[in-house]
């Protein structure tokens, strides 16, 4: 069959998955615990993309060595856990890896608590690249809640194993986040030469034309400049800072409106304009639920 070119693959059930990818029939219809040294590469369907319509958390020894953050490298000495969210994008494995994916089906989590709650887990969004490194007592700890999910699978299917697994999921999430505040603290160093390119960036960004010409800065243009994630560069300011990307481009906004407030002559639809705001009205808004004066206050009050 003739693969369509640049059409992913999607997979709406993990049982499709399975058999594209030579494993035998899943356990359970919207969970299941796969040896990634399993996985078979498609043959008689062709494709170089696939989307997969349920989360995936993964573990890959295959991470070991040299990991991207940023414009800077960090050696690592244990392998990588990545956590995905439903409908994105994956390229077909071309070669053997080895490691363990943990499929989880969004209509699991339904009637508990957690459909809402994993959404909130900003890891799924994190880039490949950004994996959460673990040491070799965090992989002990992780590998032994993989193996109470892969024994609920493979023996013991009752009625309390949906139970069992919700909590054991919620158990590797909440680890997720104490190990992902971890390694932003133990990679602080590399962290802080980021915080300072994004300081420069903003820095040349507000001097510059382009608040004229594509308006205030976002979140993503950030991330882009730097290489990494929207949800990635957010948790990793606000363990540096206590501020998501966001209040941080909203403090840099806020500091440069005081200073073309109090240095220059420029009124205050003249000084919105060139921070990028579409309206002056928005601006003085937005400069009073901060700072709770409007510019023409703070103006005044300055000087």
């Amino acid at each position: 069959m003739k693969k369509e070119e640049n059409i992913p693959r999607k997979f709406d059930s993990l049982s499709d998955f399975h058999s594209a990818f030579g494993l035998p029939k899943p356990a359970h219809p919207l969970i299941s615990f796969i040896d990634i040294e399993e996985i078979s590469v498609p043959t008689e369907e062709s494709f170089d993309f696939f989307v997969l319509n349920f989360y995936k958390i993964a573990y890959k020894t295959t991470l070991c060595g040299q990991a991207r953050y940023g414009q800077n490298y960090y050696d690592f000495g244990e392998g990588g856990l990545i956590f995905t969210s439903p409908n994105q994008v994956f390229e077909s494995p071309k070669s053997s890896a080895s490691g363990y994916i943990f499929f989880i089906h969004p209509d699991f989590l339904l009637t508990y608590p957690l459909v809402k709650k994993i959404k909130q887990y900003g890891f799924f969004s994190y880039a490949a690249n950004e994996a959460l490194h673990l040491s070799a007592k965090e992989k002990e700890t992780i590998m032994s809640i993989f193996e109470i999910i892969e024994d609920e699978l493979k023996s013991r299917i009752d009625d309390f194993s949906h139970d069992v697994v919700i909590s054991q999921i919620e158990l590797l999430l909440n680890y997720g986040n104490r190990f992902y505040n971890r390694q932003f603290i133990t990679h602080k160093a590399v962290y802080r030469d980021l915080l300072s390119k994004l300081e420069e960036i903003l820095d040349n960004y507000f001097n510059g034309e382009k608040p004229l010409n594509i308006g205030l800065p976002s979140v993503h243009y950030l991330a882009k400049q730097v290489n990494v994630s929207p949800s990635y560069l957010s948790d990793m300011l606000r363990s540096l800072t206590g501020q998501n990307a966001q209040q941080h481009i909203h403090h840099k906004l806020i500091e440069k409106a005081k200073q073309e407030l109090s240095t220059t002559s420029l009124s205050v639809s003249e000084i919105a304009y060139v921070l990028g705001f579409e309206h002056p009205q928005s601006f003085s808004k937005f400069f009073k639920s901060k700072t709770k004066l409007t510019p023409l206050e703070f103006r005044k009050s300055y000087n």
